[in-house]
């Protein structure tokens, strides 16, 4: 794809998170009242990582039209730095979680809503937003890789990465549920506390799996392997 297509392609992503971003939360919802806010929601967190990702796109396709033909060696590596971190944001947490998100709502989902997002919600959040949260996530990312080749790091390093942030989350909802006494998501309620360990652990296994399958497809895509 050309270069300025795919410019343009992600500047109406980025676009499109910020709208979303900006009609949920302007929805007034109990949830968002209570302690974490909607930083508690993966889908919330995955939303603002997803948008500072394709803003960091936007940011280095500008830079990268500002420097063509310039012989400055510092404009030179400060855009280096630029798809240096584009490229870990996309190994390491727009592509892992970003599907994540989509396809462990949506198994749930379909397995028993009540579990993840209650009927109740539909009252608050429409369907298109709760697409634009929990599906078009995918597609996007998808797309990102298709016209863009980004280089992963070492898969130690990056798995050590994925694995930070997932424990991270889990200590968080945790933290969330010693504090107020309720967990943030209803399925939990119905776990036993060792299950709750073996679900968590699971978890934490999923995002990395997912993490692999980037790596996987992003060498199969760009033929990296030969």
């Amino acid at each position: 794809m050309a270069l300025v297509p795919c410019q343009v392609l992600r500047a109406a992503i980025l676009l499109s998170y910020c709208s979303i971003l900006c009609n949920y939360k302007a929805i007034d919802m109990p949830a968002h009242q209570t302690y974490g806010g909607s930083w508690k929601f993966l889908t919330f967190i995955d939303l603002v990582i997803q948008a500072v990702f394709f803003g960091i796109c936007v940011l280095t396709d500008l830079s990268s039209l500002l420097t063509k033909g310039n012989d400055s060696q510092e404009q030179e590596r400060q855009l280096k730095k630029l798809i240096s971190l584009r490229d870990w944001m996309m190994a390491v947490l727009a592509f892992p979680v970003g599907v994540f998100v989509v396809t462990m709502f949506w198994s749930i989902y379909i397995y028993d809503r009540e579990l993840v997002y209650p009927k109740l919600l539909d009252n608050f959040i429409p369907a298109w937003l709760n697409h634009g949260m929990h599906t078009t996530v995918l597609p996007f990312v998808l797309i990102e890789m298709r016209t863009t080749h980004h280089q992963y790091p070492s898969r130690s390093c990056g798995l050590a990465a994925v694995c930070t942030f997932a424990v991270g989350y889990i200590l968080w909802v945790c933290w969330i549920h010693h504090v107020t006494g309720v967990w943030v998501y209803p399925l939990l309620e119905h776990l036993s506390p060792g299950v709750k360990v073996i679900f968590f652990a699971a978890v934490t296994v999923i995002i990395n799996i997912f993490y692999l399958v980037g790596e996987v497809l992003n060498n199969y895509i760009w033929d990296t392997q030969k």
